[in-house]
Formats: C-alpha cells, sequence, structure tokens
C-alpha cells in the first residue's frame, strides 16, 4: 500500500474522484433532483455524483473530473422499463 502525504491525500481528495463507499474511481454525474440539489448546490460548489461501480450517490466539488452519464446506459434503462409494460403477465 502506497503512502501519501497530507498535501497528497489532500490534492486527491477534492480533485481526484473516489467512492467513499467501495473506492472505485469512476464517477458519473447524476441528475439533480430536489430544489436544494438544484439551486443551493450550485452555490458551494458542489454537483451530485453516483459511482460507477457500487452506484452510491454522493456530493462532490464541481472540479472534480468524473464522466457524463453513458447515452447507451439510458438507453438500456428505458428498454428494460419498456419490456416490462409491454409483457402480459398473468
Amino acid at each position: 500500500m502506497k503512502k501519501y502525504s497530507p498535501d497528497q491525500l489532500l490534492f486527491r481528495r477534492f480533485f481526484e474522484y473516489q467512492c467513499n463507499d467501495c473506492g472505485g474511481d469512476k464517477g458519473f454525474r447524476s441528475r439533480r433532483r430536489t430544489f436544494s440539489e438544484r439551486f443551493l448546490l450550485p452555490i458551494f460548489l458542489l454537483q451530485p455524483v453516483r459511482c460507477g461501480e457500487c452506484f452510491r450517490r454522493d456530493y462532490r466539488l464541481i472540479f472534480v473530473p468524473v464522466q457524463e452519464r453513458p447515452l447507451d446506459m439510458r438507453k438500456q434503462v428505458f428498454s428494460a422499463i419498456s419490456d416490462q409494460t409491454t409483457r402480459n403477465v398473468a
């Protein structure tokens, strides 16, 4: 395990994404849902972010580089929903 200096830890915490739950390093932008997420978080320079591995949702500084939500993931979710609604199950 590599040891980091306190300065490096501060840099990693605020300028590199790392999930607090699973330790994953791939984060995606999450949709802003509530009034506070839409209007108050930007005042504090925060954004909602979802982990790409464990799907935990968290708030990070807007300076933390994260990826946009993949379009193909959206299509998979919508197709799964439409498949469930068109099936006739007794």
